[in-house]
């Protein structure tokens, strides 16, 4: 009974492709005879391909910006554009502040210190990290890791991230750290005051949380963090 309930729980939240799998094999058990014995390498299961048609047009959108000078910080050291990551039908859409060290230099967003604990973070959420999105308000780093400014921030979700949101429309939106969710509900948010807390953003239930880079600093908060988690999984529950 633990094992059926565990299995309902995330049922849900699964990817359709790992659904589809998992009911063509249990329609293939279903017409099995009595006594029907599972042998490794020898269950001759079908599975449709199935495209992703959000995957094209995030491809696009990266397309047309990899080398992107609306804003400052083009011009401002920066290595390349760090475009978002994970899948296209992911219904839990992380967002951070921007591009640090690390990601500027391999391209990709939340791959430094504070990623792999995002990466823990999913992991213990017992969530595939290949299965959401992963991306940050500017695409770009600024110098020295500062904060970004408004006009950065603003172009860059006209031009971007709003774009990546309309095409992936996640079922929950989770703000990592108090630059994004000013940049996403406004600069008279303080994280402090609303962290944990559910917020409607363009029709989306948005939870603003701790930054994993916060946390190495405060290694203290990694249970209110995880708390806020374990309210995310009940959202994508519901």
């Amino acid at each position: 009974m633990v094992i059926k309930r565990k299995f309902s729980e995330h049922y849900h939240i699964m990817p359709n492709r790992t659904k589809n799998q998992l009911n063509n094999y249990f329609t293939f058990l279903k017409k099995q005879p009595k006594g029907f014995v599972y042998v490794e390498n020898e269950l001759p299961i079908k599975t449709p391909d199935t495209p992703c048609s959000k995957q094209p047009r995030l491809d696009e959108l990266k397309k047309q910006c990899h080398n992107c000078q609306a804003c400052p910080l083009a011009s401002q050291g920066r290595s390349q554009v760090v475009f978002g990551r994970g899948w296209a039908e992911a219904q839990l859409m992380f967002i951070g502040e921007g591009p640090g060290r690390d990601e500027d230099r391999l391209g990709k967003p939340f791959v430094g210190r504070a990623g792999q604990l995002l990466s823990k973070i999913i992991a213990a959420m017992e969530l595939d990290e290949d299965n959401v999105y992963i991306t940050n308000v500017v695409k770009c780093r600024p110098p020295n890791n500062r904060a970004p400014l408004p006009q950065e921030s603003g172009t860059c979700k006209d031009l971007l991230l709003f774009k990546e949101i309309d095409i992936i429309q996640p079922k929950v939106i989770c703000a990592l750290g108090s630059t994004a969710i000013k940049a996403l509900l406004g600069d008279h948010l303080a994280i402090s005051k609303v962290r944990g807390q559910f917020l409607d953003f363009r029709g989306y239930p948005l939870l603003p949380t701790y930054h994993p880079a916060y946390l190495l600093r405060n290694p203290a908060e990694k249970r209110t963090v995880w708390e806020d988690m374990k309210k995310v999984l009940a959202k994508l529950a519901e």
